[in-house]
């Protein structure tokens, strides 16, 4: 919204210092600071009335070190985060963008699907919640539309260079969006470009390293190439959603851990977002160059400060817990993130401290069950699933937990963005 009063008032009146808004990373700054102040006030007073209302966490007695304090901690404080993330997007950002529309739906998407399961937990006392196959419906959804919007989408477009006074050539997936238009590259010569729609993402430490959703269609014969390819892609996006805001979910388990985790990912994600944004840095780095993709820095710029901010309650001994408002909200996020700046095939490595939490409980629940069947009894892999309960039962603290979590999590964010040169 200030994006285009600030733009009328560079225009129409000559308003000095209007200019400022037309700078990506004054934007960035600006949202990153609202949703540190936005979380840091909101969450006080968040606190104190879900403290007042008495809407405390249900502890289930696991034997953990620690759980009987916990006992009581507001909870439902995912609504300070998306609160930090919302207002400042909306402010600062240029709200009419696809990218920016797309992740403000995701946003408050699964926010609300996260919000029922809380208050059917708080307010009607069932622990269970909202049921599994209503969540799934919900992360479902949002992949619909996800999906569909990045395929069909006239905005949704990558730049291709124009070689040889050609426009390349394009198939069935890749369709021309626009004329050729000109523009200087990072050695200032001037080249021709063209806008393609194409359902495309990058494999990381591969030289060749685009890779086309309509290979896979292929598979199908060429023939129905048009329906397949954008059918494969919506299960895939539904796939990647359904998975990281699982994994988002499940890691919220000990104080800090989730957020803090999400904090290093969005930073690792906005590095993405601008580079990929910026054509000259796309272009001497050879990676996918995608129009008005750095605008989605502001987006991310107010998301990691909302991590950031809500960490000063969440962290051990935490005041707030996000519950499932946050935690699906988060792990929709990172995942429609990692979709749109095309990276989905690196969320092995990026998302690694939510993958491993994930297969955890999967190993767990697996091996018991084979045992069960095989001796009489089941037997388990962890002393507790998820991961990060094990090491509660091996006596670990849960702040050193927590720090050498965010430890590998920074690790795994400096080795997704060293593949950008490692191809």
């Amino acid at each position: 919204m200030l994006y285009y009063l600030f733009t009328y008032l560079r225009e129409k009146i000559r308003l000095p210092g209007a200019g400022l808004f037309n700078f990506i990373t004054f934007r960035v700054a600006m949202a990153i600071i609202l949703s540190l102040v936005i979380s840091m006030l909101m969450g006080k007073r968040l606190i104190s009335f879900l403290q007042r209302k008495q809407i405390g966490e249900t502890v289930r007695d696991l034997g953990l070190q620690g759980e009987a304090q916990k006992k009581g901690t507001p909870t439902m404080g995912g609504l300070i985060i998306i609160g930090a993330i919302l207002v400042p997007t909306i402010l600062f950002a240029r709200v009419l963008n696809v990218y920016i529309v797309l992740m403000l739906v995701s946003t408050i998407w699964l926010g609300v699907v996260g919000f029922v399961d809380d208050y059917i937990k708080v307010f009607k006392k069932n622990k269970e919640g909202l049921a599994g196959r209503f969540k799934i419906m919900g992360q479902i959804g949002l992949g619909i539309i996800v999906g569909l919007t990045m395929y069909y989408n006239n905005h949704v477009v990558i730049s291709r260079e124009v070689t040889g006074g050609k426009s390349g050539v394009y198939n069935a997936a890749e369709k021309l969006e626009a004329g050729e238009f000109s523009r200087k590259d990072e050695n200032g010569k001037e080249q021709k470009y063209v806008n393609v729609r194409t359902a495309t993402t990058t494999i990381p430490f591969v030289k060749s390293h685009e890779f086309r959703y309509e290979k896979i269609a292929r598979i199908f014969g060429d023939r129905y190439i048009d329906i397949t390819t954008p059918i494969i892609y919506v299960i895939f996006v539904i796939f990647i959603i359904v998975a990281v805001s699982n994994g988002a979910n499940i890691t919220d388990g000990v104080d800090g851990l989730a957020t803090g985790v999400s904090a290093i990912i969005g930073v690792c994600l906005g590095v993405f977002a601008y580079l990929s944004g910026n054509y000259l840095f796309a272009g001497y780095l050879n990676i996918m160059d995608i129009p008005n993709l750095g605008e989605l820095s502001i987006f991310i710029g107010a998301f990691v400060g909302a991590c950031v901010g809500f960490l000063w309650y969440n962290a051990y001994p935490a005041q707030v817990f996000m519950g499932d408002t946050g935690s699906l909200a988060l792990g929709g996020i990172i995942a429609s993130l990692a979709i749109i700046v095309r990276k989905e095939l690196l969320i092995p490595i990026i998302c690694g401290i939510f993958l491993v939490e994930n297969l955890s409980v999967v190993i767990q629940v697996w091996y018991f069950k084979r045992t069960r069947k095989k001796y009489g009894e089941g037997r388990r892999v962890f002393l507790m699933a998820p991961l990060h309960h094990h090491y509660q039962k091996l006596g670990y603290h849960e702040s050193k937990i927590v720090t050498r979590f965010w430890i590998i999590g920074i690790l795994l964010a400096i080795m997704s963005i060293v593949t950008l040169k490692m191809q």
